[in-house]
């Protein structure tokens, strides 16, 4: 089979691609001196009396010269050929300096040009896979998947090997463009009887189905893998595209059923997936199947991050499920990751919401020895709870250390404590608490100061009740 034969007939890329700029001698701070001079002159001379100024230039076209000199003359792909002539005069080129002139025809859409070099390197015995994955990819980008095939068919010409190598080049080349898993498919399907492939070549497929959201093929070609070459440890990438694309597709039963499939032979997705797919049932509010995921990950050793660790902490009391929460924040330090002032709070607020005393005080407790400062609101919402539950001793713990802590914003766990102490009678601890909340120019809300007057009118002192209450209602005012 002959080569694709295109036809341009002149040395100068096609128009649309004039305005791609390559890069240039001028945007490398470490070019050589000598490299410079011949890109200037590349830049500079017409092609037509490019040799004569290169030859008065006196300098030597080395192997390593050559190679700079090409790479940095893409955007002149007349002179740079005219050049890589005179550089060859008497002598042989290196095999990169023709995989360079290879990539820069082809990168520059001059393919006739391009196919003159590979049967040049044929006859110098320097044709290479490194040649033809350059061809792959410069046909695919420019939409000519068809001759990319083409080329694979004639690589035994020229003395390469259609092995799984030149199979998966070819499959990158064709997935690395939009829209072209179909493409990817239809090549695949023709070659796997003749070529068998390897995990790299379902890596390729998978990650292209995934940017494609191709869930249908994605699951028939996991299916082909499993009978092709089993799973393996060393596929994780193939598996983590698998398994996302299954999600995004909202296949979760399906993705899950893969997952525990390769869970049995221990090849398991990598980190990449679990952030995926808890972060989705996260958002889906899925507890019972964000735990199941994240029981594999912790099972395989991955360690988690910090976010990763506080969404699912969140996620399960949000739910109610602190017992598994729990065992996350204790699990955390054997992953090598260490719970925040975040991680405590969420777990603080589930055990308030459930009215668990004795868990509360424990965790409020463990909170003030790692310096984990609870948030205003939930100091709020603890020294309510405590009050409820017959525990008020607590209750004065929590507002104790949020002043003696320099906590902020303390309304409204001043407004719970007052609250709290008149619902017991302890009328002479609320007179003082009040009056340093006022020292303190903690806003005592109105509601509050209703049945604060009421309070203080039942102390026995009557006259000084009335005066205190007075004072209260001035400095609350000014």
């Amino acid at each position: 089979m002959s080569p694709p034969q295109p036809t341009a007939a002149v040395l100068n890329p096609p128009s649309h691609l004039q305005p791609i700029q390559f890069p240039t001698h001028e945007d490398a701070p470490d070019v050589s001196p000598s490299a410079r001079i011949i890109c200037e002159l590349l830049v500079r001379v017409p092609p037509s009396t490019l040799e004569p100024a290169l030859s008065a230039a006196a300098i030597f076209p080395t192997p390593a010269l050559v190679e700079e000199v090409l790479r940095y003359s893409y955007n002149y792909p007349a002179s740079a050929v005219k050049f890589f002539q005179w550089a060859g005069v008497g002598r042989k080129h290196a095999v990169g300096c023709w995989n360079l002139i290879v990539d820069l025809l082809g990168k520059n859409q001059l393919f006739e040009k391009m196919w003159e070099m590979l049967r040049a390197m044929r006859l110098e015995g320097a044709v290479n896979m490194a040649a033809f994955e350059s061809a792959f990819g410069s046909y695919c980008t420019a939409k000519r998947v068809e001759d990319a095939v083409r080329c694979f068919d004639v690589l035994g010409e020229y003395g390469v090997e259609q092995d799984v190598v030149a199979v998966n080049s070819l499959l990158i080349a064709i997935c690395k463009e939009e829209g072209m898993a179909s493409k990817a498919m239809e090549f695949f399907d023709r070659v796997r009887e003749k070529v068998p492939p390897d995990g790299e070549t379902f890596t390729v497929l998978f990650e292209r189905l995934e940017i494609e959201g191709d869930a249908t093929k994605a699951q028939m070609l996991f299916e082909e893998m499993v009978l092709r070459i089993g799973l393996h440890p060393g596929n994780v990438r193939a598996y983590n595209a698998l398994l996302i694309t299954l999600m995004k597709g909202s296949n979760l039963d399906e993705a899950l059923k893969c997952l525990n499939v390769m869970k049995g032979k221990n090849c398991l997705p990598g980190l990449r997936f679990f952030s995926f797919a808890i972060d989705i049932l996260l958002k889906k509010k899925d507890s019972d199947n964000a735990m199941r995921v994240w029981e594999v990950m912790a099972g395989s050793g991955l360690i988690p991050s910090l976010v990763m660790c506080n969404a699912m902490v969140g996620l399960l009391t949000e739910n109610k499920m602190i017992d598994d929460a729990f065992r996350i924040l204790d699990e955390m330090p054997l992953h090598g990751v260490f719970p925040d002032a975040s991680t405590y709070n969420m777990i603080f607020s589930c055990l308030i919401k459930n009215k668990s005393v004795r868990e509360t005080s424990g965790i409020f407790e463990e909170m003030i020895k790692n310096e984990y400062m609870p948030t205003p609101s939930n100091c709020a919402m603890a020294i309510s709870m405590f009050f409820d539950q017959d525990d008020p001793e607590m209750s004065v713990e929590v507002w104790n250390y949020m002043v003696d802590n320099g906590v902020r914003d303390l309304d409204a766990s001043a407004n719970e404590l007052l609250l709290g102490l008149y619902s017991l009678g302890r009328f002479q601890e609320l007179k003082s608490f009040s009056e340093d909340m006022l020292d303190r120019r903690v806003n005592i809300y109105d509601s509050t100061m209703e049945k604060l007057q009421v309070v203080m009118s039942k102390i026995r002192n009557r006259r000084t009740v009335g005066d205190t209450c007075e004072n209260i209602l001035k400095r609350r005012k000014a």
